[in-house]
């Protein structure tokens, strides 16, 4: 645990109100008071979701690209995924979706790192796993939409980094837990954290 922490605040809100039931997440309306300030505030409230850094004994990271239609490209991140429902376990969840978008499996699971992904519009919390110990799943899945069309590939850790810092690759998610891992390699993984590690998140989505 380092010194520098963010620390969890609990102001009183007055109002609350579901402006949009969506299939996946609602957008929120919530009016809250701050000094002598009251504010109102839009966000999503976002179900939470996992996403996987699977490393090779090649130190190589599992890679797909798939299209995304908010930004009209097809790019390179990590196997990523919902939580289905309240209370789903992260490694479960994390479990599924690797299986599920790569055909793999692994043996040993560790927390790389969790963070907000947007929080001045979200309050999607994600956690990342390292999985090591990797082996083809005994099942293929059937994918369709986008996943129908995932690419799969296998790239060293540091050319990973390396497209991160160039800017080549720009999914935000791929390039916190890469820039994580890269960290956590240079230090003997001595940052990971157990695979049940405590997740903070947000009261709407707990």
């Amino acid at each position: 645990m380092s010194e520098l922490q963010d620390v969890p605040v609990s102001l009183p809100v007055s109002a609350s109100t579901t402006v949009y039931a969506g299939a996946v997440w609602n957008v929120q309306s919530e009016s809250f008071e701050i000094g002598d300030q009251t504010l109102v505030r839009e966000f999503i409230d976002h179900p939470g979701a996992v996403a996987i850094l699977a490393l090779d004994d090649r130190d190589r990271v599992c890679l797909i690209a798939q299209y995304r239609h908010p930004i009209r490209a097809r790019e390179w991140e990590l196997p990523t995924g919902l939580l289905d429902f309240v209370g789903e376990s992260p490694l479960a969840a994390a479990k599924r979706e690797l299986a599920e978008e790569t055909d793999l499996v692994a043996s040993a699971w560790n927390v790389l790192v969790d963070f907000h992904t947007s929080p001045g519009g979200s309050n999607e919390a994600l956690r990342v796993f390292l999985a090591r110990g990797i082996s083809d799943a005994d099942e293929v899945f059937v994918r369709s939409g986008e996943e129908s069309e995932i690419e799969k590939r296998w790239v060293p850790l540091d050319q990973v980094v390396d497209a991160v810092l160039a800017s080549d690759v720009q999914n935000s998610i791929l390039m916190v837990a890469v820039l994580a891992a890269a960290a956590g390699k240079a230090r003997g993984w001595s940052t990971l954290t157990p695979e049940d590690a405590p997740w903070l998140r947000h009261p709407l989505s707990a």
